[in-house]
């Protein structure tokens, strides 16, 4: 890659070569403006997902183009961060992101100050580059919990939306941050976080911005945020609070002979404490290659979410704060300078040595795919808020594609987020469309999927218990093993609708690191495990998720 072809406002101090060195080069958006073109002509940009809706059987989604994105990456208007808003971006060019999202850590000197210079930094960006589609956000500190990624659509209002928030709704600032069993103020400061929710639907619905989305971020890894109120965030607002990181960023943390002995990936290394959910087991604060254990785990929390029937998506992201053998460091403070009286720390220089660090670039090694109809910011948001997602580590894939439709259709069916409505005892058919790894991942691995997992879980309805991390009726329904395939490649898996409503996920890995999974091999027999403590190589243990799709049997 020449510097020519880097973002022409990209910081010339980050050396090519320091990027060179991860053997990836960015995969060009204008050439894929070709794939977007015939997608595009193809499918109608404005069909909506009809399945659910009632007025008949079947259902079909549009055909759909697969962005690249990270929505949780840090830069020096984070208090806790190192980079350089530039050096984060020429990073996700480089790694072929097509999508980021800079949410900086709330605090006072990002309210007053950060937010506003950063907004100046990101609109000299969207001209200079525009197709890298670079939002603005927040990472939110939720009253009684841990932290969401809060974004904007572009706008005249989107500062402002972040600012307000921050500054009404953060619980680090209102001291809003006890949520454990024995605070007083527990109840309250859950209220406050649906209210922050609601708040944010009413600027949608009123039209002062165009749209916002929540994400939950690294969930289980204090164990702070309980199964009744990730319910109650959906529950407010499900077209703004739409899902949670399915794996964690800081996926370096355990690179064996790096951080010591006990780290793990994702820096999940905590116990429970006093504000942790005392229904979750020890083993929930540890991830499962990678992925947060309401994620990895078959039958776990988040499909006990999804078997209410309502849409809830998984993300990954990069999380990136300080790059793993990355040889830069914090400036020093001008004398009398801190964060709370600038909101941006000094811009980093480089040692020469490496430093500390847990966490990949953007794109480097955790890539969200969204689906789209159409190029742009609002379609980003609207593909993520449909659900038409995919994720995975170590550039598993180069692509999936995933259609469910009744055997006596014609058409193409939904696809992932989507909702099928069929008759009882109908016949259909799951469509796996892969596409493997063409050239290797920035470790000099090419990538090889070994197996596909068809997981499949009952649809019950709204739970009774607000608590419930348990769905009894999820399990692994098929595995199809892929080893050796190579190129594009279909999977037809043949299925029948039963008496009751019902989803469909998909997840599927390299196969070199696997066991029962934490409900018992019946549920789910080679699912993804805890590595050692201090020896969690990721890119040894690469998986891939689907979000779900939903069959909805008439008269269940």
């Amino acid at each position: 890659m020449t510097e020519q072809q880097l973002p022409a406002w990209a910081d010339p101090s980050v050396s090519p070569a320091d990027l060179d060195a991860q053997g990836m080069s960015r995969r060009g958006l204008l050439r894929r403006a070709g794939l977007f073109g015939a997608a595009f002509a193809l499918g109608s940009a404005a069909t909506p997902a009809l399945a659910a809706s009632g007025r008949g059987f079947g259902g079909s989604d549009p055909r759909l183009a697969y962005l690249v994105g990270d929505h949780h990456v840090h830069s020096v208007y984070s208090h806790d961060a190192k980079y350089t808003f530039a050096q984060q971006a020429r990073a996700a060019a480089r790694y072929g992101l097509d999508w980021m999202v800079f949410n900086e850590h709330s605090n006072f000197g990002h309210a007053r100050y950060g937010a506003a210079l950063e907004h100046q930094e990101i609109l000299k960006a969207r001209a200079a580059n525009p197709r890298q589609l670079i939002f603005q956000g927040l990472e939110w500190y939720i009253p009684a919990a841990e932290h969401c990624t809060v974004f904007a659509a572009p706008g005249p209002h989107e500062v402002d939306l972040l600012t307000r928030f921050e500054l009404a709704y953060d619980g680090k600032l209102l001291g809003y941050d006890k949520g454990g069993a024995a605070d007083a103020d527990t109840a309250r400061n859950e209220a406050h976080a649906v209210k922050a929710i609601q708040w944010l639907a009413e600027q949608r619905r009123s039209g002062y911005v165009d749209d916002v989305l929540v994400l939950a971020n690294h969930p289980l890894r204090l164990g702070i945020d309980s199964p009744h109120e990730m319910r109650n965030w959906r529950d407010a607002a499900p077209e703004i609070m739409i899902g949670m990181e399915g794996a964690p960023g800081a996926q370096g943390a355990a690179i064996p002979g790096w951080r010591g002995a006990t780290s793990i990936r994702g820096e999940y290394e905590n116990k429970p404490s006093a504000q942790s959910w005392a229904g979750y087991p020890a083993d929930a604060y540890l991830t499962y290659g990678g992925f947060d254990w309401a994620t990895a785990t078959v039958g776990g929390l988040w499909d006990s979410m999804l078997a209410e029937g309502s849409l809830f998506s998984i993300t990954t992201n990069s999380d990136n704060h300080r790059t793993v053998f990355d040889t830069w460091k914090n400036g020093d403070w001008p004398a009398g300078q801190n964060f709370d009286s600038t909101g941006k720390l000094p811009d980093p220089v480089n040692t020469d040595t490496a430093q500390p660090g847990s966490d990949f670039w953007p794109g480097e090694f955790s890539r969200t795919h969204v689906g789209v109809t159409r190029y742009g910011y609002r379609a980003v948001m609207q593909g993520m808020r449909a659900g038409r997602v995919w994720l995975d580590h170590g550039h598993l894939l180069d692509g999936l594609d995933v259609r469910l439709k009744r055997d006596c259709d014609a058409g193409r069916g939904v696809t992932l987020g989507g909702r099928l409505r069929v008759r009882k005892g109908e016949r259909i058919t799951l469509y796996v469309t892969v596409t493997t790894a063409s050239r290797a991942n920035p470790q000099g691995i090419l990538p090889e999927l070994a197996h596909v997992d068809v997981i499949r879980g009952a649809v019950r309805g709204r739970a009774a218990d607000r608590d419930a991390w348990k769905a009894p009726d999820t399990r692994v329904v098929r595995t199809k093993d892929v080893s050796g395939r190579t190129g594009t490649y279909t999977l037809r898996v043949p299925l029948t609708a039963g008496d009751e409503s019902f989803y469909l996920r998909l997840r599927g890995s390299d196969g070199n690191r696997h066991g029962a999974g934490y409900l018992g091999a019946s549920v789910d027999p080679h699912g993804p495990v805890p590595h050692e403590p201090g020896n969690g190589d990721p890119w040894a243990d690469t998986w891939f998720y689907s979000n779900p799709v939903f069959v909805d049997v008439a008269g269940a």
